[in-house]
């Protein structure tokens, strides 16, 4: 099995640019309905994944500033708790699995380190489980 059956191309990813203002990530993020969302340089390469939960520690710990301000504040200012990890698109399935425990989508690179789309960890879980069906129903022949 490659990568490549698993990805949901950058096309189709909703990502922030690492000039976007918190302000501006939340509201992505709210509009899509996503709790993370991957952050892109301008050569499309991949810088991090900031999460909700990121955007609410950050404010918590600076009680001066108020949600009107959070327009003046660079994304990339904002700590990221989780390094989500990449993998490549000719890694091997075992490192992809790996990273999906851990991680609700995986970032996927090419060779230059940009970023060409995502695996969710939901998709391999559906395609786990229609293989479980399938061998199931063949078991039961």
């Amino acid at each position: 099995m490659n990568i490549a059956f698993f990805l949901l191309p950058k096309k189709d990813v909703i990502c922030v640019n690492h000039d976007a203002t918190f302000r501006q990530a939340l509201e992505r993020m709210e509009y899509h309905r996503y709790t993370a969302v991957p952050i892109i340089d301008e050569h499309g390469g991949y810088i991090g994944t900031v999460t909700e939960g990121d955007l609410l520690w950050y404010l918590k710990s600076r009680s001066e500033i108020t949600f009107e301000q959070t327009n003046k504040i660079r994304l990339l200012d904002v700590p990221r708790r989780m390094n989500n990890r990449t993998v490549s698109i000719d890694a091997n399935m075992n490192d992809l699995i790996s990273l999906a425990k851990v991680q609700n989508f995986v970032p996927v690179v090419d060779d230059m380190n940009r970023f060409i789309g995502i695996v969710r960890r939901s998709e391999i879980i559906d395609y786990c489980q229609k293989i479980i069906t399938d061998s199931h129903v063949l078991n039961e022949k």
